[in-house]
């Protein structure tokens, strides 16, 4: 998988709000979640100019269904869950809209990983007819232009169909389109290392879930600090053990005055 180190640029200015036009019931319940909070800067020296802009972002996470969970090779099951909880999470955190969607939550592929939601409360669920690649369904594609948002931010199980056929869709479509590969899941190493040849022959940029966080997140100056500490937590366990040995250490620092 791929690696992105983490950055904590300037101070983002939070403004901004989400406009949604009403095209179908999946659209009005978007309208009611929270509204974008976080419009992000390009700076003076030109920090933040190739970046995510928050206030212009959409995470679709797809297909990320309990019966495909079980054909997914190329990364653990355990990984591939925590990775989405935390885009889940970032996006309540930081005020995203999320979508979510299935083809056929009652066959064999199974219902979606109920985590999403619980993570997200705001998050729409678009139903499809049984369209493999979602951007073959109307409402789906109406929902995701009632944000009014150009970047979509694309996870879900299998990479190589559900993730590649609408994050290559929607770039021809005219949307700026990131596919998070380790928040995603196929059938083999092979499947995945073609999806992402053809991905990035298709204009698809490919990101980790900590790149996301990094670029969402870019400083430290924020009132979201604590809560996003604890996220990067979740993409490398290890950083909870920097943040708890300098808790400590800070904690033995006082006791020493």
């Amino acid at each position: 998988m791929f690696a992105m180190q983490k950055s904590a640029i300037n101070k983002m200015i939070l403004a901004g709000i989400l406009s949604v036009s009403v095209l179908s019931p999946a659209s009005t319940a978007l309208a009611q979640s929270p509204e974008a909070s976080v419009r992000s800067s390009i700076l003076p020296t030109g920090g933040g100019a190739a970046l995510l802009d928050p206030s212009d972002t959409v995470f679709l996470l797809l297909d990320h269904q309990a019966g495909l969970f079980q054909t997914v090779k190329d990364i653990t099951v355990a990984e591939l869950r925590s990775n989405t909880v935390t885009l889940a999470k970032l996006a309540t955190l930081m005020k995203i809209p999320v979508i979510t969607t299935a083809s056929e939550p009652n066959g064999t592929n199974g219902p979606l990983m109920p985590e999403i939601h619980e993570f997200a409360p705001h998050a729409v669920y678009v139903a499809r007819k049984g369209e493999v690649n979602a951007w073959d369904n109307e409402d789906f594609v109406k929902t995701v232009e009632a944000t009014g948002r150009k970047t979509l931010i694309m996870a879900g199980v299998w990479t190589s169909v559900c993730v590649a056929f609408p994050a290559l869709d929607a770039k021809l479509a005219g949307y700026k389109v990131y596919a998070v590969m380790d928040a995603s899941g196929d059938v083999s190493e092979m499947a995945n290392r073609t999806t992402l040849a053809r991905l990035v022959q298709g204009g698809v940029i490919p990101v980790t879930t900590n790149a996301v966080l990094s670029e969402v997140h870019r400083t430290w100056n924020r009132p979201q600090a604590s809560e996003i500490g604890k996220l990067y937590g979740h993409v490398s366990p290890n950083y909870s053990a920097v943040m708890e040995s300098y808790v400590k250490a800070q904690e033995v620092a006082r006791q020493s005055k």
